[in-house]
C-alpha cells in the first residue's frame, strides 16, 4: 500500500514572519492526519523559518529547486547539502515552471534528481504535458519521453527512492482541473512507462502526485483514484485552511 503524499508547492509566496504565522495556524488542523505524510515547498529564505514551524510534528520541509554542484562558483544557486543542512528532507525538480521559465531541461531533471538523492533528499520529480501536446493527442508520447530522458537513467537502488509528479502544465495555476479521470489515466501511462524498466514490484511501489489546480473541493475526488497517491498542491496550499482541507481530505 502506498501512503499519499500531500505536498504544498509556496513558489515565491511569504516571507520568513508569514511562514511562521502560516505553521501555527496549521500544525494543530492536521495534527491528527495520521493517514498521509505532509511535504511544505517554501521558498529557500523561508526553510529555515519552516523547519522551525515544523518542529515535533510529521510534517516534512522541502525546498522547491537545487543546483547538481555541492559547491562551487555558482552565483545564486543552492546546493543538495545546503538544503539538506537546513533540515529539509525533500525538494522538488524539474516543475514545470522551470522549464518554462528557467531554462529546465530532462537533461538538467536527471542531474538535480542524482545530486538531490546524493544528498540524502527525496526528490519530488516533474513530468507534464502542455495544453498543445493535449489537444495534439500527443500526451504519452510527451510523458514517456520526459520518463526516459529525466527519470530511467536512474539505477533501481535510486528509482526507489524519488517521488513523482504528475502536473499538467495547462492546469497549473489556471484554474482548469484535470478530471479524475484524465489525471489517473496519465498516472497510469507512468506507472507503466516505469514498469518497463524497473519491473512491476518497484513500479507499484512509486507513489506519483496529482499538481494542477488542486483545491479542497476536488481533493478527496482525485484521491478517491487508486492511481492518485497524492497532491503537489500551488495556490490552495499558500493558506492553513485551505491547505489542511486538502490534507483532511478523507470522509
Amino acid at each position: 500500500m502506498r501512503t499519499p503524499l500531500m505536498a504544498g508547492n509556496w513558489k515565491m509566496f511569504k516571507t520568513p514572519a508569514e511562514t511562521c504565522a502560516f505553521f501555527e495556524a496549521f500544525r494543530p488542523l492536521v495534527q491528527a492526519a495520521a493517514h498521509c505524510e505532509i511535504v511544505i515547498c517554501p521558498p529557500f529564505p523561508d526553510l529555515a523559518a519552516a523547519v522551525d514551524g515544523a518542529r515535533g510534528t510529521r510534517i516534512q520541509i522541502g525546498a522547491q529547486n537545487l543546483y547538481w554542484a555541492k559547491e562551487g562558483a555558482f552565483t545564486g544557486e543552492v546546493s543538495g547539502p545546503m538544503i539538506r543542512a537546513s533540515g529539509a528532507t525533500h525538494v522538488i525538480v524539474g516543475h514545470s515552471e522551470r522549464r518554462q521559465y528557467f531554462g529546465e531541461t530532462d537533461a538538467t531533471v536527471l542531474k538535480r534528481t542524482i545530486a538531490a538523492l546524493e544528498a540524502g533528499l527525496t526528490p519530488i520529480v516533474c513530468v507534464g504535458e502542455l495544453l498543445e501536446h493535449r489537444e495534439a493527442g500527443k500526451t504519452e508520447s510527451v510523458l514517456c519521453d520526459q520518463c526516459r530522458h529525466g527519470i530511467i537513467e536512474l539505477d533501481a537502488q535510486q528509482f526507489a527512492r524519488i517521488v513523482v509528479a504528475y502536473e499538467p502544465v495547462w492546469a497549473i495555476g489556471t484554474g482548469k482541473t484535470a478530471t479524475p479521470e484524465i489525471a489517473a489515466a496519465a498516472h497510469a501511462i507512468i506507472r507503466r512507462e516505469m514498469r518497463s524498466r524497473y519491473g512491476a514490484g518497484a513500479a507499484e511501489n512509486l507513489r506519483i502526485l496529482y499538481g494542477g489546480s488542486v483545491k479542497p473541493d476536488n481533493a478527496k475526488s482525485l484521491m478517491a483514484q487508486p492511481e492518485i497517491d497524492g497532491v503537489l498542491v500551488g495556490g490552495a496550499s499558500l493558506d492553513p485552511k485551505s491547505f489542511a482541507a486538502i490534507v483532511n481530505y478523507l470522509p
